[in-house]
């Protein structure tokens, strides 16, 4: 490994790449073994989000050349698939350090090749440029993000002409085009005329169709108080001016916050699923008697919600619970409406709660079920045409709402909870009531997320050993329950303990391992597309009969993931 990590990065020492990289190598050279081997043993990889990295030189880094092999590949391959035509691509960044200049590499890279480019002149969330894609009439789009991840992280997605993630087979044929690339063949060389800024246009766009998907004519607007945070990231640039256009007057941020800020300086981690990320907001909340807490990660895609509980308590909601309610309302509101033909569908994915199955069934709808990542609920809608899509989500604070997006959306979301907290309210209810009513109506179901981070190239052969003892060593009861169905799939195979039988699983291959046990549990492992971790999804469930008994089941479906945490050795 060090032998085949040294000759790979005395390639970068040639002269096709700038001084400052060939002296930053060259130091990582002298240095020694283990920050050489982890920047070259291998190239970056597209996971589940696109391509991520942690930024530096090296092949398996986030850089000017990575990031312009990968736009080379990319260009080779829109002039292969669109021959004879003017290609267009649209370009956002976030926050992230040297996001703006990678950006700008990119934009040159593409108009180099001929490309029309459309370069957001500042920082914007991503569903912005899943909208703008379209908007543009783009062949496909770029966005430089790492989402949540950690400060020395970057990112590039790569969006397609519905303003979707690629999905296979395309991301696959994309990767050969870059494959099949050396260095020396990427064109920075920029052509300014080919490059063109948006801004004010394209944002207002989006703007006026976020308050149009996301408002369900709510009452109490005026007497609804918001905290809002953007966690030093790029909704920002629009939630406000979103909120304010539908009403919402009430707004307050997180003014320590606000500023966007690669360095995240105020959070251990810029992840609204994080408690602690939203610490400051709550605290907000309770100095000004705030009804909701509204924070979002630094490209925008990721909503976290508080809201009050039973007792006046701000508390932090997963993104199952708030994903339930907000396909609640969005059908409720479709109902009303008469616009339920039987020919619409939510999306959702396999780690997600089961519950979304239920609502389906109730409103006469079809959930698809699709894998992890907003890429293939976008693809549910491209294959589906004839299906209107309604909404839908995934358990890591993503939610979509109608298809004027491609791509898990904040700043619609959160216009769509407030649109229900405040209506909530205005009728002597509250959102927490509201989800507590969806208890009641379809079963309490209970989730949990533990990730067990390991880094670098013995963590990432530990997940993988992990996965393989979890295939040839299943669990045969889990908490006292007999394990009657087990989905692996990698091999695409859902098999029935009791009997033995199989079926085949007609979704995409993936690394995904999931167990049902005979009273309702369920629970997935999968390492993630774009973090150093595995995770292990849960789902408990038990009836509730009435509003009374809430928290005395939560008690025991809370214990119930507490001992099988243990038994599984994760606490």
């Amino acid at each position: 490994m060090v032998e085949q990590s040294l000759a790979r990065a005395q390639q970068w020492l040639s002269p096709i790449f700038d001084t400052d990289t060939q002296q930053k190598v060259q130091a990582l050279i002298d240095q020694g073994q283990d920050e050489l081997v982890e920047s070259f043993y291998k190239d970056l990889e597209f996971g589940t989000g696109g391509m991520r990295g942690i930024m530096g030189v090296g092949t398996n880094r986030i850089n000017k050349y990575t990031l312009g092999k990968n736009t080379q590949g990319l260009s080779n391959y829109l002039k292969k698939v669109y021959p004879n035509q003017q290609l267009k691509v649209a370009i956002a960044y976030d926050c992230r350090h040297d996001s703006d200049t990678l950006a700008k590499v990119v934009a040159d890279v593409f108009s180099s090749n001929g490309v029309q480019v459309f370069l957001f002149s500042e920082l914007r969330p991503t569903p912005e440029l899943s909208f703008a894609v379209k908007y543009l009439d783009c062949h496909c789009g770029i966005v430089l993000t790492a989402s949540h991840n950690p400060p020395e992280y970057n990112g590039y997605k790569v969006y397609w002409t519905d303003g979707g993630q690629i999905v296979p087979p395309q991301d696959h044929e994309i990767i050969e085009s870059i494959n099949a690339l050396d260095f020396g063949d990427v064109k920075f060389e920029s052509n300014a005329d080919l490059i063109t800024l948006v801004d004010k246009d394209v944002d207002d766009a989006f703007i006026n169709a976020a308050v149009q998907n996301g408002s369900i004519n709510a009452k109490g607007r005026d007497d609804f108080k918001i905290v809002f945070t953007s966690l030093h990231g790029t909704s920002i640039t629009t939630l406000p001016k979103v909120l304010e256009k539908a009403g919402y007057s009430n707004v307050h941020i997180v003014e320590a916050q606000a500023k966007p800020d690669g360095d995240f300086p105020t959070v251990k981690s810029p992840n609204p699923e994080e408690p602690e990320a939203l610490e400051m907001a709550m605290n907000m909340a309770n100095e000004i008697d705030a009804d909701m807490v509204i924070g979002t990660d630094p490209d925008s895609d990721r909503l976290g919600i508080a809201v009050r509980d039973l007792h006046g308590k701000m508390i932090l909601l997963n993104g199952n619970q708030t994903m339930v309610l907000m396909t609640k309302f969005l059908l409720e509101n479709w109902k009303q409406q008469g616009k339920i033909t039987g020919n619409q569908f939510i999306g959702s994915t396999i780690v997600s709660t089961p519950m979304m199955s239920e609502l389906a069934n109730d409103y006469d709808v079809e959930c698809k079920i699709g894998l992890t990542g907003f890429k293939w609920i976008a693809k549910m809608i491209r294959d589906f045409p004839e299906q209107e899509f309604i909404g839908g989500g995934e358990e890591s604070f993503g939610f979509m709402t109608g298809d004027f997006v491609r791509d898990k959306d904040a700043v619609t979301a959160s216009l769509l909870a407030c649109e229900i907290a405040s209506n909530a309210k205005a009728n002597n209810s509250s959102f927490f009531e509201e989800l507590i009513q969806c208890y009641l109506d379809y079963g309490f179901y209970k989730e949990k997320l533990i990730s067990l981070v390991k880094k670098g190239i013995s963590g990432a052969a530990e997940i993988k050993q992990t996965m393989i003892d979890l295939r040839e060593n299943p669990v045969e009861t889990i908490d006292g329950s007999k394990v009657v169905m087990v989905e692996d799939y990698q091999s695409s195979v859902a098999k029935n303990m009791i009997t033995n039988e199989e079926e085949a699983i007609d979704i995409p291959k993936s690394n995904v391992l999931i167990y049902y046990t005979e009273d309702g549990t369920k629970i997935a492992a999968r390492p993630s597309g774009t973090e150093p971790k595995i995770k292990f999804y849960f789902s408990v469930n038990l009836p509730l009969e009435n509003k009374g008994d809430f928290e005395a089941v939560e008690k025991q479906l809370d214990a119930k993931i507490n001992r099988i945490t243990k038994e599984l050795q994760l606490d």
